[in-house]
Formats: structure tokens, sequence, C-alpha cells
């Protein structure tokens, strides 16, 4: 039977997560990149990203099929408690529950950090990823219309919201990734990977 689990990503793992990001540059307007970063500057993404937020990747059997991450949301100190999502799947590898299963685990993670608000930016048409950001309970803030020009085309960005920590006066300081005890990390990639399909 196919195993699935989900890691903390290592800097080893870039070439597999370049990969999987290729064709979204090359072939889609998932993404607004235009340019296939060269490995060097994308693995220096990743570790930057590593440093204070959650970096997953998700593995079937011997190989990683998908990767997701947080991120500041904007960089001005009274956004600190917001973060912004992203999750990509290689081909052939969808409908599979990998992406919402990443995105809950992403969000658990965020808020044993202090993060209160989650966003996630969807370029549209696209009904899939649409309907994951509903399903999770995120909330449609709004479209950014004819913000993008890729492929000859002019595209809008619908953007999403959850709320997922409760708003205290004054808030908890935002914690770094590194300041999350690394077995309450595991337990939570753990649980949300067993609810992903194949296991």
């Amino acid at each position: 039977m196919d195993k699935y689990t989900f890691k903390m990503a290592a800097p080893e793992d870039a070439s597999a997560i370049l990969k999987i990001y290729e064709p979204y540059v090359k072939e889609t307007v998932i993404t607004f990149e235009t340019e296939v970063p060269s490995l060097t500057e994308f693995a220096g993404r990743i570790e930057k990203i590593r440093r204070d937020y959650p970096y997953i990747v998700c593995w079937l059997n011997h190989q990683i099929i998908g990767y997701a991450y947080a991120h500041r949301q904007m960089e001005r100190a009274a956004y600190q408690w917001n973060a912004e999502l992203s999750v990509y799947i290689e081909e052939g590898s969808h409908q599979r529950g990998i992406g919402k299963r990443m995105y809950q685990a992403l969000m658990e993670i965020l808020r044993l950090q202090n993060v209160k608000n989650v966003y996630g930016g969807v370029t549209c048409p696209n009904i899939k990823s649409e309907k994951l950001h509903e399903t999770l309970g995120f909330k449609r803030l709004g479209v950014y219309q004819r913000t993008g020009y890729k492929g000859g085309i002019w595209h809008d960005v619908v953007w999403f919201e959850k709320t997922i920590g409760e708003y205290e006066t004054p808030p908890e300081p935002l914690r770094s990734i590194q300041e999350v005890a690394p077995e309450r990390i595991e337990e939570i990639l753990r649980r949300c990977a067993a609810g992903t399909k194949g296991l």
C-alpha cells in the first residue's frame, strides 16, 4: 500500500521541490513567476522561509510529490500575526486530499506560532483551488482585477482569508517555527498525513 508522509522540508529537498514547481511556471498562471529560478536561488528561498515559518513536503513512498509553505503576508510590524499560504502538487497526484491536508497542517503549526489570520491568493478561474479554500472555511475577500499579465492575457486574482487564532489584547508575540517544540510539529504532520487518500 502507498505510504504518504509529511515532513518539514530539508535543504537537500530543494531539487525535488523545484522539479514540482517548474511546470507551474512554464505551463500555468497559478504562479505569476515567468522564469524558472535556478536551483541555487530556489534553495535560498526555501532556507529563508524555513527560518521562521513551516515548509512541508509530502512524500509518497520514497518520492516528494508535493509541498506547502507559509510566509509573512506583509512586512510592517503590525501585520506580523498574518501569514500567506501556498501549496503545489505534482501533475498526476491531485484529487488525493494532499493539498487540503497540507493546508490543515500549516494552519495548525501557525496557530502554535500565534498567527491569527491566514490568506491565499488564487489566479482565477481555478475552480479546484477556490473550492479548496472554501472547503477549509476561508472567506472570499475580493478580487484584484487584471492584476497580472502572463501568457498574453491579463489575469484576476481572488483573495481568501481565514481566522485561526483568538484576538487577545495585547496579542502574544509571533513565535518563529524554531521556537515550536519539534514533537508538536511531528504529531501534527503525522496526524494530517494520515487523512491523505491511499493510506
